[in-house]
Order: structure tokens, then sequence, then C-alpha cells
């Protein structure tokens, strides 16, 4: 079929509010696509309208068959105004091509959703986007409609690197890509009382707790169990609380959410104040569990969620990682033996000239901290 025919027999809408046989359609979508994310699912959307977040939801449709989309999150940021953000989207549904080269009908859908995208970003102060993975056309398709490379990263509205674990493998491989130190933790935690299971809603409030240790810690704002709540009720079916007990005491907790075939990291907490918790081993513990967890249930990997930038030096740097060199967080992550994964670089448009100007020229200052922090509210 011809690319002006394609083009002709997609149509594009535009809501902040669709009907629950839309935000269905586009829930199935996301969650059929391949490296796709929750950030992307409608459940999302409730979630952050709780750190008082709007959401816009563009598609593109071929007849009644949705094609491909977009949820933008947008939020007024002070006296700058209206601040959108993407991650990792738009997500589009697979369309076969020839090798190397995406199908006609998938170039078709990408323009319009790049048209629909640019003239968000025009309309309101700036908008933020990480494209998700495989996602290489589409942003260069937003390049083209007015788009340019976010510098230091810009806003970081979402990871674009993390350490993914293929779970496609027999568990003994698994196992053996482990340190050799976790290795030999992962036969001595059932004899020294250091158990995983699955939580649910009366755990949230353990969740919060250790959360908020863990936060403190690490020096980023806590969690309110409000928030932590919504996140696990609202992504049901798309989240999974496990909880680490040593001598059946909980001494950790973390709440993982599940899209597009992957498990992802979200939200750890370590009770600190037990010294069992880390000279058992138990954080470790937790993910090596999630990892079987994952696994036994039909994902074929395991993400642990992003990692610094300040470490990408050394994980992209050729032969062995230098764990030493990496960021403290990170030492932790590639004990796993998982690989480094990039998403395309993340685009953004700045439609006021003097706007764009001033955020380029305070980079790394007053105006970018507040739209980072902005975007990341209530995370």
């Amino acid at each position: 079929m011809p690319d002006k025919a394609v083009r002709e027999q997609l149509t594009i809408t535009l809501e902040d509010r669709p009907d629950d046989e839309c935000l269905a359609s586009w829930d199935r979508l996301v969650a059929s696509a391949g490296d796709s994310d929750v950030t992307q699912l409608s459940a999302w959307a409730r979630v952050r309208r709780l750190a008082g977040f709007e959401s816009l939801y563009l598609h593109v449709w071929r007849g009644a068959e949705l094609a491909g989309g977009a949820l933008v999150l947008r939020k007024k940021v002070g006296p700058l105004g209206r601040v959108g953000y993407l991650p990792y989207g738009p997500v589009l549904v697979d369309e076969p091509g020839e090798p190397g080269e995406p199908g006609r009908d998938r170039r078709s859908v990408c323009e319009r959703l790049a048209a629909g995208l640019a003239a968000i970003g025009r309309r309101d102060v700036a908008l933020f986007v990480q494209p998700p993975g495989g996602g290489e056309d589409m942003a260069l398709e937003l390049l083209r409609r007015g788009f340019r490379f976010s510098r230091d990263g810009g806003a970081r509205v979402a990871p674009a690197e993390t350490i993914r674990v293929d779970l496609r493998v027999p568990e003994d491989q698994l196992r053996s890509r482990l340190s050799r130190r976790l290795r030999t933790w992962a036969n001595q935690w059932p004899r020294k009382g250091v158990t995983v299971r699955t939580g649910d809603e009366r755990d949230l409030p353990r969740l919060t707790l250790l959360a908020e240790a863990t936060a403190k810690f690490q020096g980023f704002p806590p969690f309110a169990e409000s928030y932590l709540r919504a996140l696990y009720t609202n992504l049901n079916g798309h989240a999974v609380l496990l909880i680490g007990e040593v001598e059946g005491r909980p001494v950790a907790a973390e709440l993982f959410t599940g899209c597009g075939g992957v498990l992802k990291s979200r939200i750890r907490g370590l009770d600190r104040a037990d010294p069992r918790a880390e000279s058992l081993n138990v954080g470790s513990a937790m993910t090596w569990e999630a990892m079987r967890w994952a696994k036994a249930n039909g994902y074929h990997a395991y993400d642990f969620g992003g990692i610094r930038p300040e470490s990408l030096a050394a994980l992209r740097a050729p032969g062995p990682t230098d764990r030493a060199a990496l960021a403290g967080p990170d030492q932790f992550k590639v004990k796993f033996g998982g690989d480094l994964l990039s998403y395309p670089p993340p685009v953004e448009m700045i439609g006021s000239r003097a706007l764009r100007g001033g955020y380029d020229l305070l980079q790394r200052g007053d105006l970018l901290t507040t739209v980072r922090e902005s975007l990341r509210g209530g995370r």
C-alpha cells in the first residue's frame, strides 16, 4: 500500500478524559507492546493526579483500531507555565518491516504522533520526551518536527540508561552470572533464616516506613503512604510487593512494576536499624528472589530501574567493569550479571526562544532544578 494511502486512513485524537472503552484499548496496547512501561498506563495517570499532574492522551487510529499513542503528563511549574513530560513513549503497535527498516504503517504513525506532540510542545511552555526502547525512529521524527536533543540529560523525566538482566535462560545460568560472593549468599540465606515473601496491602505501612528510612539515608524526599497505596492499588496486575524477613521479622520491602515482559524495581526500603538486615545481605536476597519470581511468572527481563549518570563511563569502558568507579547504588546492581541498556536519547521542545536561552544558560542552575523537582514530585 502506498504511503499516501496509509496516511489517509489514519486519524488522530487528543483528549484529556477518554471514555472507558478507549482507555481499555490503550492499556491493552501498552501492556502488549515490547519493552513498554507502566508510566504509559492510564492507571499511572490516576496516580500522578495525586501529585497535581494533568493527563493528555494523544492517539492514532487505523479505522477503529488503535495504532499508537502517548500519555503526556502536564503540570504548572511556578511562574513558568505548564510543562509536560512523556516517559517511555510514544507507544506503537509493533509493525514488521524489512530488516533494519520499520514498516510503512509504522512510519506513518510516527509522523502523526510527532506532529501531535510538536503541537503540544508549542502550546505549552515545554515538553520533555524520553522515547522507549526501540524508539529511535520516533526520536528522529520528533527532531524533524522541531524537538532537540536534551543537554546533559535535560529534565531527566525517566532514566535513559539502566541495567537489565535477561531472564530467558535456565535458573542455574542466572545463578552462575551472580558475583562469586552472591552465589555463596544464595546458598546461605535459607539456613540463616532469610526469606522473601509476596506482600499485599497489609504490608504497605511497612513499605512506607522502610522506604522512608532509605530515602533519608540516600538524601531524597520520602513517599507518603497514600501515594504508595494509590500506586499499588491502581497498578493492579502490574505491581508486586516483596517483603524480606529475618526469622519472620520484616526488615526489607520492595515494590516492583511489570509491563511489556519486564519487571522493574520501583521503590525499596531497608531497616538499617536492624544490624541483621545488612549483615545477612537481605537487600541482595530481595533482588535475587525478585528475579526468580519474575522468571517464574513469565517475565523475560529484570530491570534495576536506572543508573546514576556518573556511572556511565565505567560501564561503557571495554573489559571488566571497575566497580570502584561506580556510584554506590550501581555497585550493588552490577553484581547480578546484567547488561547496560541505553534508551534513545531524550528530546525536548521549549517553544519560547527567551525561555530556551535562559534554560540553556542555567542548565545546571535553579531553573533546571525547579523543572526537575516539579516533574518528579511524588515520583
